[in-house]
C-alpha cells in the first residue's frame, strides 16, 4: 500500500526523537499563552484602576459629609496629645502670655513625676478602686446585653419586640445627673423605699450613702443605663445568622435551649471577642461624671477612680504636670491592655481587633 509524502499509518506511533520536539514546541505555546493571559489582567488591572480626580467627583458628597466629623476628631482628639509633653515638665501655665507659649519656658523634670506618681498612696487607692469596679462590672455588666439580646430575639411579636426594645433603649439618653437624681429618689433616705418603711413601723436606710455598698451601686446604674443600648451590636449580628441553621437543628431534635447553645452563641462568639476586647483594654476607664456627682456623699475613699483623681489634681489643685503623667500612664497602660487581649482572642481563635 503506497502512503502519500508526509502521512503515516492510522495506529502507528512516530519515533521518541519526532515526539519529543512537539511535545517542547506545545509547553512553550502553553507558556506563551499564560504570560499573554497575565499581561491582559495587568493591564485591565491598571485601567481599572479609577483617577483620583474621578473618585473625588464620585465620592464628593459622602467626603464632605465625614470631612467635619475628621476635623473634630482631630482637633479634640489627637491635637489634644501634643499636651502630654507637660508630664516631662514643671508646667507653670503663667510661665508665659499664654498657656501653649507656657510650654517652651517650663523647665524639664524628665520622670520626676512619674516618680512620683508611684510613691502617691492616693494614686494607688484610686487604681484599686479602678481595678475593683472594672472587675465587677465585667462580671455583672458585660453579660446583660448578651442576656438581653437573646431574650428580644426569641420574641416572635414584631410590636412586643419593638416596644422592649424601646423601653431598654431609652435610659441611654438620660444624663448621669438624672440617673443618679432616679436612684436617690428610689434608694436614698429620703426615697420612695425608705419611706414606705418607716410607714410601716420600720427602720429606713439610704443606699446612696453606704460607702460599702456604692460599688454595687454604681454598677446598678450602669446596667440600668446602658445595658439596653448595648444588645444593639448583639441583635445586628444575631440577624445575620440564617434561619436554615435553626431548622436544621430543630430536624435533629434540637430544643431551644440546645439550639441556642450549638447556633446562637457561635455565631455571637467573634462580637464577644470583640467587645470584651475593647472592654479590657478601657479598664482603667470606669467612668467620670457618675463617681463626681456622688463623691461627696460615699466620700473619696469609696468614690475616687483615675478620672476624678486626674480631674481633681489637675483642674482643682491646678498641678497638671502630674495630672498628665497620671493620664499618660492610664492611656499606655490601656494601649497594652487591648494588644495583649487581642493576642489572646487570637490564641482562642478569633479576630479581636485587628487579625494576626
Amino acid at each position: 500500500m503506497s502512503l502519500t509524502a508526509g502521512s503515516r499509518p492510522e495506529g502507528t506511533r512516530l519515533p521518541a526523537a519526532v515526539d519529543e520536539p512537539r511535545a517542547a514546541v506545545a509547553a512553550a505555546t502553553v507558556k506563551e499563552s499564560a504570560r499573554r493571559r497575565a499581561g491582559k489582567a495587568g493591564r485591565a488591572g491598571k485601567a481599572g484602576k479609577v483617577p483620583l480626580r474621578v473618585r473625588w467627583r464620585r465620592d464628593r458628597a459622602l467626603i464632605l459629609m465625614t470631612a467635619p466629623v475628621i476635623v473634630l476628631l482631630v482637633i479634640f482628639n489627637y491635637v489634644p496629645l501634643l499636651g502630654n509633653v507637660v508630664a516631662f515638665q514643671d508646667y507653670d501655665p503663667y510661665a508665659a502670655g499664654n498657656g501653649i507659649t507656657a510650654i517652651f519656658h517650663s523647665p524639664w523634670v524628665g520622670v520626676e513625676q512619674f516618680a512620683r506618681m508611684l510613691d502617691d498612696p492616693l494614686f494607688w487607692s484610686a487604681t484599686k478602686n479602678t481595678i475593683v469596679l472594672f472587675v465587677l462590672q465585667l462580671v455583672l455588666f458585660f453579660p446583660v446585653p448578651i442576656a438581653l439580646a437573646l431574650v428580644i430575639n426569641s420574641v416572635i411579636r414584631p410590636r412586643v419586640r419593638a416596644v422592649a426594645q424601646a423601653i431598654m433603649y431609652l435610659p441611654h439618653f438620660f444624663s448621669w445627673v438624672l440617673v443618679v437624681t432616679v436612684f436617690q429618689q428610689i434608694l436614698g433616705g429620703a426615697g420612695i423605699i425608705a419611706q414606705t418603711l418607716e410607714e410601716h413601723g420600720w427602720s429606713g436606710f439610704d443606699l446612696m450613702t453606704d460607702a460599702d455598698l456604692f460599688k454595687y451601686l454604681v454598677t446598678a446604674q450602669a446596667v440600668w443605663k446602658d445595658a439596653g443600648w448595648g444588645i444593639i451590636v448583639f441583635l445586628a449580628a444575631l440577624s445575620a445568622v440564617s434561619t436554615d441553621l435553626y431548622e436544621a437543628a430543630a430536624m435533629d431534635g434540637a430544643g431551644r435551649w440546645r439550639r441556642m447553645w450549638h447556633v446562637t452563641l457561635p455565631a455571637l462568639r467573634p462580637v464577644i471577642a470583640l467587645l470584651l476586647v475593647l472592654r479590657v483594654g478601657d479598664a482603667l476607664s470606669v467612668g467620670f461624671e457618675q463617681f463626681l456627682l456622688q463623691r461627696y456623699a460615699v466620700g473619696a475613699g469609696a468614690s475616687e477612680v483615675l478620672d476624678t483623681y486626674v480631674w481633681n489634681i489637675g483642674i482643682q489643685n491646678g498641678d497638671f504636670s502630674y495630672a498628665a503623667a497620671v493620664g499618660l500612664a492610664k492611656g499606655l497602660i490601656g494601649v497594652c491592655l487591648v494588644l495583649g487581649a487581642n493576642k489572646f482572642a487570637h490564641l482562642l481563635g478569633e479576630q479581636g481587633v485587628y487579625k494576626k
